[in-house]
């Protein structure tokens, strides 16, 4: 049997490495570790603390060694971060719309604008890699190389990997580590494990699963993490869609790349500007300079329900506020009922806000009573943006200029224990190359789950701008707080 030896160790600072910053802690932490002795010692653990005792009592000299010894040995481990903490730069990736200049009629295809991107090294020799962040979503994946893919410098190469290792179809990952998925895992021609993955915007992927190493911050998992190699990615835009190199899952599953990495918690910022997007924190976030959080517990159902999503980040939704007026709504309607439908998830993989038609309705009335006099409804009833949106306003841009936006009613999302307040520009969102006249128009960025055959309730990454959102696991709770994400971002040492 092996014997274990206890020790604390206080560190500051770690070297930066390219674009993932460690953090530089302006306050001392201490970090407790087991380090192994050999299997075939004939020292005891109660020896070996005894003759440590020994030393530092009569050997000063020894004293010192030990310190100089614990701050420049780090604990390992092969297959948990649990005790580092790693910031990485966001950068956002705009999907372009029609330009044509026409005024649309039609329900626009839901699709997502914007997204979150991370960048990280797979591989040996290490490929770079730019990765939506999806809180939604589990499996990570790849869009791997094919030779009939017009655009493969931007993919992922498992060829050019020494460590790329395919998992078979017969192997516990896939029979038994894949239950959570909405389409069940196959076998292949090769026998190897095929994932269909689809998403709420009717764009799908689809590939192998494999073991991969993933390069994150000063060390490197030495056990290789499941992902998707996939083959196939199909979307509404076929374009766009060979400019998604890849999804990092983040949700609760056992294979998404937060569990398999052993974070116990993580965060994000958003600041919602082009010169600073934010940052993904991994780790602790325990800082002398952070406002204190509000926390709201996770939601867990562990009954299978066809409408319930057992892996996502469930919050309870208790109301909903317009400049401080809570809306008259049921609590009934906010809870998950038999089926699992009415499910509140916070998904950094969503744009915007989708609530049920009933909460929808009430939040629409009110923020339009509430704004009459002040904005002009564009009145096109033919057009519903982005499919799901259909509260929109003509503004000049003399409107825009003389802080129109600012003066909006705020939207607060009440949960238990804490809140989401949105205010000023976040409620608008322009639709892009729409104008008439001299207006252009903006839509209400709440939409309607019901439109997108969605029976959820969905917090998306536009509502969440300037708030620090920690995802804390061990305590299955999410953590909240009004931030300025540039300035926490130049305080964790990032430059925008």
């Amino acid at each position: 049997m092996k014997s274990l030896i206890y020790y604390c160790q206080t560190f500051e600072k770690i070297e930066n490495k390219r674009d993932i910053f460690p953090v530089e802690k302006k306050e001392q932490r201490s970090h407790c570790c087991f380090s192994e002795l050999a299997p075939n010692s004939q020292t005891s653990l109660a020896q070996t603390h005894f003759l440590i005792n020994f030393l530092i009592m009569h050997h000063p000299l020894f004293y010192l060694l030990l310190i100089l010894f614990i701050r420049t040995n780090q604990c390992s481990s092969s297959s948990s971060y649990s005790s580092q903490t790693l910031v990485l730069p966001l950068k956002t990736r705009i999907t372009p719309t029609d330009n044509s200049g026409h005024r649309p009629t039609d329900k626009l295809h839901f699709h997502h604008n914007v997204t979150l991107t991370v960048t990280l090294t797979v591989g040996t020799p290490p490929q770079n890699i730019s990765m939506v962040i999806d809180t939604g979503s589990e499996l990570s994946w790849l869009r791997c190389n094919r030779t009939s893919n017009p655009n493969p410098t931007n993919n992922f190469d498992p060829t050019l990997s020494s460590s790329y290792s395919p998992i078979p179809c017969s192997s516990p990952t896939c029979r038994t580590r894949t239950r959570d998925f909405l389409i069940p895992a196959s076998c292949d021609s090769d026998k190897l494990c095929h994932a269909t993955l689809s998403y709420a915007d009717a764009s799908s992927s689809e590939g192998n699963l494999a073991a991969e190493v993933f390069h994150i911050g000063n060390s490197t998992n030495n056990s290789s993490l499941i992902f998707g190699c996939m083959g196939s990615v199909s979307g509404s835009d076929p374009e766009e869609d060979s400019k998604t190199t890849g999804l990092l899952g983040m949700n609760r599953g056992s294979l998404s790349f937060i569990s398999q990495m052993g974070f116990p918690k993580f965060s994000y910022c958003i600041s919602g500007t082009d010169d600073f997007p934010g940052f993904l924190l991994l780790g602790d976030s325990n800082f002398t300079w952070l406002t204190p959080l509000n926390y709201t517990p996770l939601i867990r159902i562990s009954t299978p329900l066809p409408y319930f999503d057992r892996v996502a980040y469930t919050v309870q939704l208790t109301g909903i506020k317009v400049n401080g007026k809570l809306l008259p709504i049921p609590k009934s309607v906010l809870v998950p009922d038999h089926t699992g439908a009415g499910q509140t998830m916070v998904d950094s993989g969503t744009q915007f806000t989708f609530l049920l038609g009933p909460v929808y309705t009430a939040l629409r009335t009110e923020f339009l009573n509430q704004t009459n006099g002040t904005l002009t409804v564009y009145d096109e009833p033919d057009f519903v943006f982005q499919g799901t949106m259909d509260l929109c306003y003509l503004i000049s841009p003399v409107r825009i200029r003389t802080g129109i936006l600012h003066r909006l009613p705020s939207v607060s999302l009440v949960f238990e224990g804490a809140e989401i307040a949105v205010s000023g520009q976040p409620l608008l969102y322009r639709v892009p190359h729409l104008t008439v006249g001299n207006d252009s128009v903006y839509c209400f960025t709440f939409g309607n789950s019901d439109l997108m055959g969605m029976e959820a309730y969905v917090i998306g990454h536009h509502h969440q701008q300037n708030m620090w959102i920690e995802f804390d696991l061990q305590r299955s709770r999410i953590g909240l707080a009004p931030v300025q994400c540039d300035v926490s971002g130049q305080r964790l040492g990032i430059e925008s």
